[in-house]
């Protein structure tokens, strides 16, 4: 593989940690903040944080999770393929994914593929709705994705094997180890999955052909403490895939897709005083090979390298008042069979202000400048405002304009790319509703979003296909989440459910964009009793448009797909668990993608051991 350098380091880590720890005295402190600024500047939107008690129930890619838990619309082509977002009736490439703080969208064509990211490294997920460009640059429109491994000093040494296999000679496999003593501390986790994934389509419409996947995910997060005052962080993430692409037909050629991303973050937090600075430097890889024969050993390609050099200065002006300057500088390498070579550097400088006005009132404001040869940057700004009448209620404001920069795909592209592109913005509004009521949390979001200058591929005069700045698109609608929890003596229930209302329409047409559902709910529950433990999972996603004049003739019919889960604990700290799970449980034939269906019912057991 292309980092062989990962392996050697990892086997060095083995040798270090548990002899180093032994040196020094445990000094117990708070759970380190991987990204400070989602807790420090969220004023006004709201997150939504993913335990694990929920994630346990779904399947071990990305995708799976936020589509039973979140609003986030997703297309998926097939079980296992290409997966893209819709977030807020935006498209993929404007939703951006944060992998501890840093962004990971791909410098390709802008989007991040949710079915090549496992969670198995992650400690918690958390997704922010709305603008974010202000704090995490490029494509935050829809909103946000956080992904993040946690490193704390508290000695501990947590090892948990997962098995399990189902339906389609589906195999998953994981292994995670959290260990920390005195100044170190570790979590490395590896996964491994493939399926032939050769399933039925529901209602005789067919098999799934071609559509075998395997891939490798390996995360390692070490932390080491110089003294209370100094941290050194190292974050990787490794992941290898080669997918077959289904078809459609079987006259169809077969192809197949081998893609590696792999990211380094160094970090170095210094405390002094009432600043706390954090130095970032990252290397980010993406790589793909596309064989348009798998008979074949013909390929076209795609490679990208991105260098990021960031400071962040954090001032406590004093207990209610917080400052934050942020300069980044971002140089991107990239290639490929259409993109020829080429490169971009971009630096951005970001100030924000945080100010908690009295016991009830905090409000926040931010700006973000960049600045590159290949596009004009616009100035961004970000404004909310939080408000507490009551323990029963609080209203959250915000506002803010956000951005999307032209992808290489853009660009470059051979024959077609346009260098005079200029960035998507947005202007966005939205007024948060909490209610609180003993164990009883209720959200409601309204927002507005007006994007312009939307890159479109468009053909020319010549037939040939261009991008082109072209569209202006209205998004507005509503979002509604819950949370309810009870414990009665050893009956522990843990509800959660989301319903999302939106309207995505290109304001030329007044038609609906496609693949934005009007409508989606999620519900899932956690039952826990004694040794018992039950998931439900529920999902309703509204018909959506295929086309853009909105021909109810390939409209895709709204659908729902229900799962369920029991386990069992066993031994003496009731903390390894062997459990099955249903998918699809009522065999409901649907897919979110025009002919991709998915699978009908199908079947999985698993055992986790924890030690």
């Amino acid at each position: 593989m292309r980092n062989r350098q990962f392996y050697i380091f990892l086997l060095l880590l083995f040798q270090v940690l548990p002899g180093q720890a032994q040196l020094d005295s445990i000094t117990v402190l708070d759970e380190v903040v991987v990204d400070s600024k989602l807790q420090n500047f969220s004023t006004g939107q709201t997150l939504i944080n993913l335990p694990d008690s929920l994630t346990r129930g779904t399947t071990p890619l990305l995708t799976s999770v936020l589509n039973f838990y979140t609003p986030v619309f997703f297309k998926e082509n097939g079980l296992g393929m290409v997966s893209s977002a819709s977030f807020r009736g935006t498209t993929a490439s404007q939703t951006a994914v944060l992998w501890n703080g840093i962004n990971i969208n791909s410098q390709l064509n802008g989007q991040t593929d949710f079915n090549t990211i496992n969670i198995v490294g992650y400690d918690n997920i958390m997704v922010r709705g709305g603008g974010g460009s202000v704090v995490y640059g490029t494509g935050a429109i829809g909103g946000t994705i956080h992904l993040n491994t946690d490193l704390s000093f508290r000695e501990k040494v947590e090892n948990e094997l997962f098995f399990e296999y189902g339906s389609f000679n589906t195999l998953d496999a994981q292994y995670r180890l959290k260990a920390a003593r005195g100044d170190w501390s570790a979590s490395i986790a590896a996964a491994r999955q493939h399926s032939d994934n050769d399933y039925a389509y529901p209602d005789e419409k067919g098999e799934n052909m071609n559509g075998q996947f395997y891939n490798n995910t390996l995360n390692l997060g070490v932390a080491y403490r110089l003294n209370n005052d100094n941290i050194f962080r190292l974050y990787t993430e490794n992941f290898y895939g080669n997918r077959h692409f289904s078809l459609i037909r079987p006259s169809e050629t077969k192809t197949k897709y081998r893609n590696e991303n792999n990211r380094y973050l160094l970090e170095w937090e210094n405390k002094a005083a009432v600043f706390t600075s954090l130095l970032k430097i990252a290397f980010l890889e993406e790589y793909y090979r596309y064989y348009g024969n798998i008979a074949s050993e013909n390929f076209s390609y795609g490679e990208a390298e991105n260098y990021i050099i960031g400071y962040d200065l954090k001032y406590n002006f004093s207990d209610d008042i917080l400052f934050n300057i942020d300069l980044t500088n971002t140089y991107t390498e990239g290639e490929g069979s259409n993109l020829g070579r080429n490169s971009r550097n971009i630096f951005s400088a970001v100030t924000f202000i945080k100010h908690r006005l009295t016991e009830k009132f905090t409000y926040e404001g931010g700006l973000r400048k960049e600045v590159t040869e290949n596009y004009e940057s616009p100035l961004l700004f970000s404004l909310s405002g939080s408000y507490r009448f009551s323990d029963f209620y609080s209203l959250q404001v915000n506002a803010s304009r956000n951005f999307r920069i032209p992808t290489y795909n853009d660009l470059y592209w051979t024959s077609a790319g346009n260098t005079d592109l200029n960035p998507e913005t947005s202007l966005q509004g939205e007024v948060g509703n909490r209610f609180f009521w003993q164990n009883f949390e209720l959200n409601l979001t309204l927002y507005y979003i007006d994007i312009d200058e939307m890159i479109r591929w468009v053909p020319g005069n010549d037939g040939l296909w261009r991008p082109r700045n072209e569209d202006e698109v209205r998004t507005y609608g509503t979002e509604t989440f819950l949370n309810w929890n009870k414990r009665l003596g050893d009956l522990h229930i843990d509800l959660n459910g989301s319903y999302a209302y939106t309207v995505s329409e290109n304001l030329k047409t007044l038609k609906q964009l496609i693949y934005v559902p009007y409508h989606k709910g999620t519900m899932a529950a956690v039952v826990d009793y004694n040794n018992w433990e039950f998931h439900f999972q529920y999902l309703y996603n509204g018909e959506v448009f295929t086309r853009s004049d909105n021909n109810s003739r390939y409209n895709l019919s709204s659908y729902s797909v229900f799962n369920s889960g029991i386990s069992y604990a066993f031994g003496k700290k009731r903390n390894s668990r062997l459990g099955v799970r249903g998918l699809n449980v009522f065999n409901k034939a649907y897919e979110s993608v025009e002919n991709r269906w998915m699978p009908g019912r199908n079947f999985k057991i698993n055992l986790t051991l924890n030690f």
